[in-house]
């Protein structure tokens, strides 16, 4: 407790980014291009934002419109230039000339300042402040003036993730309190959570923000939704570990301290094989090329390391000290309950662990084929809920402008060795250009004061954050450049679609790379845990059945059912760090309890009844809670942020109630004695 009003007082706010390009390394290509554009032309704006003027009537403007377009730009100009923007606003109709009496609309287009991308913290106050300084000069007027552009959008993006995070923070804590009181019918037991989670987010979010700081890391948008889910989640089910334990052995007539240790001593391995397990495979992405998940990673297992330690401390003291007055007003404790339900389906697994096991791999294989299909997709507006300004200005623009207009694409050509670039070099690219799928116009070629480097500007038919202009930028566009640019200069392709084109790279490399890492080492901590080399291969490939099974779920349902193009590009790889690493959770639990009644002297089929028997109701509620809690994300409204509480509920469900359940302790059962070699961990002890 002490340690938290002290990282509150001293550590640093936890801030966070959407500029995409901020994520990648300097040696991809859209870096590079940006990189030479800020040195060749140090004077050129990237649009910041867009101000769409319609009349209110839905009419053509008017030349008295056309004058208050012009009055309304000049005026805000200065105001915008205080610090994020560009101190002036250049107007123009669908035509590309100034505003004028007919025109269906007309556009104000806004730079950046030199130091400002659009996606930080400042430039989203500013825009909101532009959307406050608009207003009063549309009065008086027949006008509308909706903003969009990156700016924009980003402020309707951090106001949607707020909006989230609330929703999503009021259902976790309902959902956790409903369930625990049908649970243990305690009024402490349905607050501990709240309070426990209450100071492990202050002491994590700290210490993540403390580290963000310290070592340069780029926090995403989504990582305090995430952290939220993942607090409540996990610090409720290891809580639940350590009180199933302690209750049971209170049961059987223990006073509370021993009771304590006693739960310490068999919940407690588990609780830090799992945590360590999740620790880990979050810690994995550390070797990711992308700064996004470099930084989630190292945040999301600060906040599990605490998480873990308060679980095995904070948690068991808190508990000593009430004593059996933690279960008030309940008295039903005191009862053992028969666990009808999960005896007889113990019952059946070790009498048939054959079929249980058939079973529950073929629904899994079933679903895993569909992850095949999974489309990546890059097309972060796309999230944005519907009716926020910013998307509907950015419908209006795209139906009298090219939909690329709003953010045109620089390409870059430089001489190699410093001298003065020759013209054609630059027209030959330009004319390549013109012929090339999904450009819809190229502006005339522009070059540098030194004259090395020259720029073309290309207008996309598609929007710029769109999955079209992604694919067009790539390939066509891309292969036109690279193979119209003469010998002796470097040609680069930058902008947003660009920049999510190498997004789109990095991420294939990653899940070579971060993937087989976080099995292995979850594997490791398996087997020092089990003392087994064989338990964990089978253990690994029940996750990885579970983690294909929920990518192929979410693509039925997300591309299939609701007919999305694709699904969010980085959507995998959370799917695979939390079932990985969650779901190991349970597997560990079971396993271990499985141990534990084999210990006893029963034989493998028998320990299997018996560990779903007594571990089954506690990987169940666990499970319930942290599905749940996950589920919680889908009432955001943010698309993005759906597919992912579906993905990991789902994930998490399958997780405890196929995996853990079914397919696990089966597998075991079958396998016999030989799952334990050659550590015979089952063997019973001596007394």
């Amino acid at each position: 407790m002490v340690l938290a009003v002290v990282v509150v007082l001293t550590a640093p706010a936890l801030t966070s980014t959407q500029d995409q390009s901020e994520f990648l390394p300097d040696h991809y290509e859209s870096i590079k291009a940006a990189n030479l554009q800020e040195e060749a032309f140090p004077a050129a704006t990237t649009p910041g934002a867009l101000l769409v003027f319609e009349r209110k009537d839905g009419a053509e403007l008017t030349k008295a419109d056309a004058a208050d377009v012009a009055t309304i730009a000049k005026k805000l100009g200065p105001e915008l230039g205080k610090k994020t923007f560009a101190p002036q606003v250049a107007t123009a109709g669908p035509t590309g000339k100034p505003p004028a009496a007919g025109d269906p609309i007309a556009v104000g287009f806004v730079g950046l300042a030199d130091d400002a991308t659009g996606f930080d913290t400042q430039s989203m106050d500013d825009a909101k402040a532009m959307r406050e300084s608009i207003e009063p000069l549309v009065e008086g007027t027949d006008l509308e003036v909706k903003t969009t552009g990156a700016a924009a959008q980003s402020l309707d993006s951090q106001e949607s993730t707020e909006s989230t995070m609330a929703i999503v923070g009021i259902a976790t804590v309902v959902l956790i309190v409903v369930l625990l009181a049908i649970i243990f019918r305690s009024v402490i037991i349905c607050l501990m959570p709240i309070v426990v989670v209450t100071v492990v987010s202050l002491i994590a979010t700290g210490l993540i923000g403390a580290a963000n700081e310290a070592f340069d890391l780029k926090a995403d948008s989504s990582i305090q939704v995430i952290l939220i889910v993942v607090l409540y989640g996990i610090g409720t089910d290891y809580i639940l570990f350590f009180l199933f334990r302690y209750r049971e052995r209170l049961r059987q007539g223990e006073e509370t301290r021993p009771s304590v240790v006693h739960a310490l001593e068999r919940a407690g391995e588990a609780i830090a094989s799992a945590g360590g397990a999740v620790i880990v495979a979050f810690l994995a992405l550390l070797l990711s090329s992308l700064s996004i998940f470099r930084s989630i990673g190292p945040a999301l297992a600060i906040a599990v390391a605490v998480t873990l330690v308060a679980a095995l401390t904070l948690v068991p003291a808190v508990v000593t000290v009430l004593g059996r007055s933690l279960f008030w007003p309940s008295k039903n404790w005191r009862k053992e309950p028969d666990s009808a339900r999960f005896g007889r389906v113990g019952h059946a697994l070790g009498r048939r662990p054959g079929v249980f096991a058939a079973a529950s791999g073929l629904v899994l294989a079933a679903l895993a084929v569909f992850g095949l299909q999974f489309n990546p997709s890059f097309d972060f507006n796309s999230s944005l809920p519907e009716g926020v300004e910013s998307t509907e200005a950015l419908n209006t623009f795209q139906e009298h402008f090219a939909a690329g207009a709003a953010d045109p694409v620089p390409v870059l050509v430089t001489t190699k060795d410093g001298s003065p670039l020759d013209k054609s070099a630059a027209t030959d690219i330009a004319d390549a250009l013109k012929d090339a799928t999904g450009v819809a116009r190229v502006n005339e070629p522009e070059f540098s004061q030194d004259r090395t480097t020259a720029k073309v500007e290309v207008i996309l038919d598609h929007d710029p954050v769109s999955d079209a202009a992604l694919n067009d930028v790539k390939g066509p566009i891309r292969t036109a450049v690279h193979d119209a640019a003469p010998d002796g200069t470097s040609a680069y392709v930058g902008g947003t679609p660009s920049i999510f084109a190498d997004l789109q790279k990095a991420m294939a490399r990653d899940y070579s790379v971060v993937f087989p890492v976080a099995a292995l080492v979850i594997m490791l901590i398996l087997a020092l845990l089990l003392r087994s080399l064989v338990a964990p291969w089978y253990l690994m490939a029940a996750v990885g059945l579970g983690f294909g099974a929920t990518l192929g779920a979410t693509v039925i349902v997300f591309q299939h059912i609701q007919g999305e193009p694709g699904l969010i590009f980085m959507l995998p790889i959370y799917i695979y760090l939390f079932v990985t690493a969650l779901g190991t959770d349970y597997n560990i639990l079971m396993v271990a309890r499985l141990r534990e009644e084999a210990r006893e002297g029963r034989e493998p089929r028998e320990a299997a009844a018996e560990a779903v028997r007594h571990a089954g109701p506690t990987i169940a509620a666990a499970g319930v809670i942290l599905a749940g809690t996950f589920a919680s994300l889908m009432l955001g409204g943010n698309s993005l942020i759906v597919s992912m509480g579906f993905a990991l509920s789902f994930g998490i469900f399958v997780a405890a109630f196929v995996m853990a359940m079914f397919f696990t302790p089966a597998l075991t059962a079958l396998i016999g004695h030989a799952a334990w070699w050659p550590g015979h961990g089952d063997e019973k002890k001596a007394d």
